[in-house]
């Protein structure tokens, strides 16, 4: 791979559908603005002709432009249009390589490649992307990374070294199909139409639309009732074919540094998480999981960028029991400590854990039964249905920490649990309001550094002395007498 390769040309088509995705809504704005008149309507079709012209042009001259190579220990990129660029990556410093298989990538036979380095922002676009290379290429340079990190020495192109790999987990179909049935995709799903619809608000007139049916509405009103329903079903059953889809064939290998996820059916994406960037693991187990005995380990790492959020905060075990999480991961994550003790938050907090809870629904309660009166007291049921979330947050919160691993436990919609090496923690909050104060309260909240956003973990309303000892034990004094 010394010679400048190109890309293939499907990434013209690619780069194609990015740009008019990108104008789309300015193609939108020119329609309604000049679809008036002929001279308008040929203004129009002018616009949007040159426009597409460009479009195709620039796209074709981005993708001639575009090489890259293994040279030197580096894989060296060239872009740009009118100004030529030069971008060289040290094989040592990449930390971890994305493949992933779009439709049209599946369909020439080739793979996306998105490439992360160490000491990257997480703000910007990864390191590098290589759009459509073959499978053939993408594993030579995956090699080229494994042998670097393995032995430097060994870093010369064309000299590579066999890795050790070890099958962690592998999804059946029955969990595949427990996934679906208990993801949240349907919120999903029914927020993406709520918002598709908000868009489209100024350009279709539904006011007018609705006004000539409200008379029919009015008399079938179990037939709406009937179609709201059927509306959630068919929402749910798209959210299920989804989440089956994504996570269909998933896999997780262990190399000697590294961890490898494949998934997908119709796209198939393979991310890799150098160990020694792992920050954190989290275990996460909504209602429904719980109450089964199943949850979710997801692995926050230093990497990912704004155009690769994933990277950062990476599905390890998409769906496993509980009391066999150490059992897959402990011969590979040696350092966790994955059983801990926890220790819950004092019972004078309860009451501020279901006060906090009442913040939303209480004043609507209050309005509503000022208002409808009789009718009204059906909100006291979602009042219960809140004070039972506050209770849930209260018993779950808890926290524990041994001589290098600090562990936290608490509730938002899911119940979440967190394991943090104490080397790996970035920064430790101790916090307490005036009302804590007064009960000698006070809230923890730990961080680490991701790639993109933040991680880590919060406990409220613990005992303050609770606190202070985790405190002394991240502080600077503790740190140098271990």
């Amino acid at each position: 791979m010394f010679e400048p390769k190109r890309l293939h040309p499907v990434v013209i088509v690619l780069n194609i559908g990015k740009r008019i995705k990108d104008f789309i809504f300015t193609f939108i704005a020119l329609f309604f603005i000049w679809n008036n008149g002929e001279s308008s309507k040929l203004m129009l079709f002018a616009a949007v002709t040159i426009a597409i012209i460009l479009i195709i042009l620039t796209s074709n001259l981005t993708w001639m432009r575009y090489t890259y190579r293994l040279e030197d220990n580096e894989l060296r990129i060239e872009y740009g249009v009118f100004v030529r660029k030069k971008r060289y990556i040290p094989m040592e410093r990449i930390q971890s390589i994305d493949i992933s298989e779009g439709i049209l990538q599946r369909i020439c036979g080739m793979v996306k490649v998105q490439i992360e380095t160490a000491g990257g922002s997480g703000k910007d676009e990864a390191e590098a992307v290589l759009a459509a290379i073959t499978k053939e290429e993408a594993r030579i340079i995956q090699e080229y990374v494994t042998a670097s990190k393995e032995n430097p020495a060994m870093q010369e192109v064309g000299v590579v070294q066999e890795t050790r790999n070890q099958t962690i987990y592998k999804i059946t179909p029955s969990q595949l199909i427990l996934l679906s049935l208990t993801s949240g995709g349907v919120g999903v799903v029914i927020s993406a139409v709520l918002a598709l619809l908000s868009q489209l608000d100024d350009l279709i007139p539904f006011g007018r639309l609705f006004r000539g049916v409200e008379q029919w509405a009015v008399g079938n009103i179990i037939l709406i009732a009937i179609l709201v329903f059927a509306g959630f079903v068919v929402a749910w059953i798209l959210a299920l074919i989804g989440t089956m889809l994504k996570y269909a064939n998933f896999n997780v290998i262990k190399t000697d540094h590294d961890l490898i996820i494949s998934q997908g059916l119709l796209e198939k994406r393979q991310i890799t998480i150098p160990l020694k960037r792992i920050q954190s693991v989290r275990i996460d187990e909504n209602i429904v999981r719980q109450w089964l005995g199943y949850g979710s380990v997801i692995v926050e790492s230093a990497g990912g960028s704004a155009s690769n959020k994933e990277g950062s905060k990476v599905l390890l075990l998409p769906l496993v029991k509980i009391h066999t999480i150490e059992q897959i991961l402990k011969p590979y994550l040696i350092d966790y400590q994955w059983n801990p003790t926890f220790t819950p938050v004092p019972k004078r907090a309860m009451s501020r854990y279901i006060l906090r809870s009442w913040l939303v629904i209480g004043p609507i309660v209050v309005i509503t039964i000022a208002f409808l009166k009789v009718w009204g007291l059906i909100s006291l049921v979602f009042l219960g249905l809140f004070t039972i979330w506050g209770l849930l947050k209260y018993k779950d919160a808890g926290w524990s920490f041994n001589h290098e691993q600090l562990n936290l436990r608490y509730r938002t919609i899911v119940r979440t649990t967190v394991f943090i090496k104490k080397n790996k923690i970035q920064s430790l909050d101790m916090r307490e309001s005036y009302f804590q104060s007064r009960k000698r309260l006070a809230t923890l909240e730990a961080f680490v550094k991701v790639g993109f956003g933040g991680a880590g973990g919060r406990v409220i309303d613990m005992e303050q002395g609770d606190v202070k000892k985790v405190y002394s034990w991240f502080s600077r004094e503790d740190k140098n007498g271990d």
